[in-house]
């Protein structure tokens, strides 16, 4: 049975599962570096499916897609922002709120969109590097989005440990209100933090239903915005960290993919359940790492 999976391309089609996690995962770790805790991930991420689905069917574009994508996710991340930041509602009741919100708007906007394919994103050609053999197949022949999504891992290191933005980003999620006694903007800081994690969850979404199916289905993210925000803890809100937990959960689910295909002698639904048990087990054994120490607490400017 195992001896019918071939281990090549089970590693290049783990790069594709994991990128949507990874998109999200990352968006959701800037968030939780500034303090804020958004359990909305999951309808941002539907939210951005179906805006990127519609707009590339109707364009003929992915790549348009995936700025509607984007947007979708910002503009619902906008609204969990104005909530929390500006009216000091409850983070963790207005991001399940969203997510069920998401949910329903999704299924909503998707029921004249079922069944219709989406527009090919075409693989990113790289030269004699895609032939290289076993190097060339894992990891030199994806669509752009999934060097995209390693790209923008690379840049929130960057930021986050070389930049003053990061230095400030950290400080306000650390004690935002020894932040706020030394001049910075607290909530203009969230707020651009809560958005951009927004756009990273519409286009972990997006990629969901114009690469991975491709196609609309109704709850077509599957839980994989809950995913993304154990993977932030798994990580110690560290984007290293994050890359690898992604990838290993993107593993797993691919392979019970492929096991089901080989007809393995294992009930579907535990093959189904094993990387939601994965990412669990993971997350009880490494979860080691200090949280940003205003996580979820809203920030009063008066006090």
């Amino acid at each position: 049975m195992l001896g019918s999976i071939d281990p090549l391309l089970l590693l290049a089609s783990l790069m594709v599962a994991a990128t949507p996690i990874l998109f999200a995962a990352i968006g959701e770790l800037v968030v939780e570096r500034a303090g804020v805790l958004n359990l909305g991930v999951e309808g941002m991420m539907i939210t951005g499916a179906i805006c990127g689905f519609i707009v590339a069917v109707q364009t003929g574009s992915p790549w348009i897609g995936f700025a509607a994508a984007a947007l979708g996710g910002a503009v619902l991340a906008a609204l969990f922002g104005l909530l929390t930041q500006y009216l000091l509602s409850n983070q963790v009741a207005t991001g399940l709120a969203l997510t069920l919100f998401g949910l329903g708007l999704a299924s909503l906007l998707g029921q004249d969109w079922a069944g219709i394919r989406a527009p090919r994103v075409p693989d990113l050609p790289l030269g004699p590097l895609s032939d290289l053999p076993i190097l060339g197949p894992v990891l030199f022949r994806h669509d752009p989005m999934v060097y995209l999504g390693l790209a923008l891992c690379l840049a929130v290191w960057v930021v986050l440990t070389r930049t003053r933005a990061g230095l400030i980003l950290r400080a306000v999620g650390e004690n935002h209100d020894s932040a706020h006694a030394l001049g910075y903007r607290v909530r203009a800081v969230r707020m651009a933090a809560i958005l951009f994690g927004g756009a990273c969850a519409g286009l972990g979404g997006a990629y969901l239903s114009l690469v991975r199916v491709p196609q609309w289905t109704d709850g077509i993210t599957a839980g994989a915005g809950w995913i993304a925000l154990a993977i932030v803890v798994f990580a110690s809100w560290r984007p290293g960290r994050l890359v690898i937990g992604a990838y290993l959960f993107g593993g797993v689910a691919q392979l019970q993919l492929n096991l089901q295909a080989a007809g393995a002698r294992v009930p579907v639904e535990l093959l189904s359940m094993s990387p939601y048990l994965a990412t669990i087990l993971v997350l009880v054994l490494l979860s080691s790492g200090r949280a940003p120490g205003s996580l979820g607490r809203s920030f009063h400017a008066a006090r």
